[in-house]
């Protein structure tokens, strides 16, 4: 009989990866917040500031998905869960339509609306049932750790 140790996640790929995953939602919001103010008045200024938001929400949505990729996917296939799979894929659909979204935002002011609106909701409504997934895995009695 082989006694075979459970694979475990890297404590500092889950400190990076809890210390950046939140930027790129923090990113999305504002923009989708942006763009809807944008399609309500009018003033440039709302689109310019939703596509630089974009911007930078896809470069910090890199490092964690990155991370997620090799956690979830390559080093603990026994460990991963269908809520952590879920998850990443839920983010990757959302960072899609995020970078189609970057494209629509380098068009003409007036072309971005409404489709610069509906890509901004539909990527902060993917990470948000991402983020609903994840907690609702490490709410469950199962997963807790009792000390």
């Amino acid at each position: 009989m082989s006694l075979r140790a459970a694979p475990h996640r890297s404590v500092v790929a889950n400190a990076i990866y809890g210390l950046l995953n939140p930027i790129p939602f923090g990113c999305f919001v504002a923009a989708m917040i942006f763009d809807i103010l944008y399609a309500r008045t009018g003033v440039i200024v709302w689109m310019k500031g939703a596509a630089w938001l974009i911007v930078i929400g896809l470069l910090f949505a890199v490092i964690p998905r990155v991370l997620n990729l090799v956690q979830v996917w390559i080093t603990s296939r026994v460990v991963a869960r269908t809520a952590d799979r879920l998850d990443f894929w839920l983010n990757l659909v959302a960072i899609a339509l995020a970078i189609v979204n970057a494209f629509v935002h380098s068009r003409d002011a007036y072309a971005v609306i409404p489709q610069g609106v509906w890509l901004s909701v539909g990527t902060v409504l993917l990470l948000a049932v991402g983020h609903l997934v994840m907690a609702v895995r490490y709410s469950t009695p199962g997963d807790l750790i009792h000390e």
